[in-house]
């Protein structure tokens, strides 16, 4: 007589429980195909995006790889949909860049995308608390103080709340940029060269903020830099020379 083999609900819970975290791994959230910016000049066009094809999966962090004037930040705009593109086809969460309107892509830039510059772009005249709560009165969804606390918390700046981005060092001011960039509920955080004004102490305490956040929290991170040492420290490298995709 052939044993039946034991049921276990346990187990069969634990495989959906895996199923589903495979799933979430394999989701891609930005697809890009043919995807092409040019602008028209005088005497002209210049190319500075060119046909490219990319997938970025949610929990992924990816470093764009190349010189001054390769398209990497070309690339992240468009990714944010902060600049219209020429030809191709892109999809972010979901959705169709080149059909949707100006109210959606300002949605989803709001509620879904986080930017982090390489000039920290934090008002002077506002605590780094102020600076991380400002962001969402614009998306008109306000954060409180605790929460706020939260955010510069998960950046190692809590004892930092009070101070004025002057009182900061580089490094820290970076640090309050990607916890400003977290405060409307961002998922996928978009930097560009992020460590480009830092010191190499500095630029290695951004990095590891951002690794943390990736590898703890799952946040989706595509960094732009030209720093070879430094982009060797995410998971992936999509490397671009004149505006397209070369094999690494």
């Amino acid at each position: 007589m052939t044993r039946e083999t034991e049921h276990h609900p346990s187990r069969d819970a634990d495989d959906r429980s895996v199923g589903r975290a495979s799933a979430r791994e394999a989701e891609v959230l930005v697809r890009a195909s043919g995807l092409t910016k040019a602008y028209e000049l005088p005497a002209e066009t210049v190319v500075a995006v060119n046909a490219v094809d990319l997938e970025l999966r949610r929990g992924e962090f990816v470093s764009l790889m190349g010189p001054s004037g390769s398209g990497k930040t070309t690339l992240l705009d468009l990714i944010g949909c902060l600049d219209s593109i020429t030809s191709g086809s892109l999809s972010v969460f979901g959705r169709d860049v080149s059909t949707a309107g100006e109210n959606q892509l300002v949605r989803l830039r709001r509620g879904r995308i986080g930017f982090v510059f390489q000039d920290f772009l934090l008002l002077p005249e506002l605590t780094a608390l102020e600076n991380v709560q400002l962001p969402p009165v614009f998306a008109r969804s306000p954060i409180g103080r605790s929460e706020a606390m939260g955010l510069l918390r998960r950046v190692g700046l809590e004892a930092r709340a009070s101070h004025l981005p002057r009182e900061l060092s580089g490094g820290e001011r970076q640090r309050v940029a990607i916890a400003r960039a977290l405060a409307t509920s961002s998922s996928l955080l978009l930097a560009d060269e992020p460590t480009g004004n830092l010191d190499s102490r500095n630029s290695e305490a951004v990095y590891d903020t951002l690794s943390r956040l990736n590898e703890e929290d799952g946040l989706t991170i595509v960094v732009a830099t030209h720093d070879e040492r430094l982009g060797s420290l995410t998971g992936r490298t999509v490397r671009l020379v004149d505006g397209s995709v070369v094999p690494s």
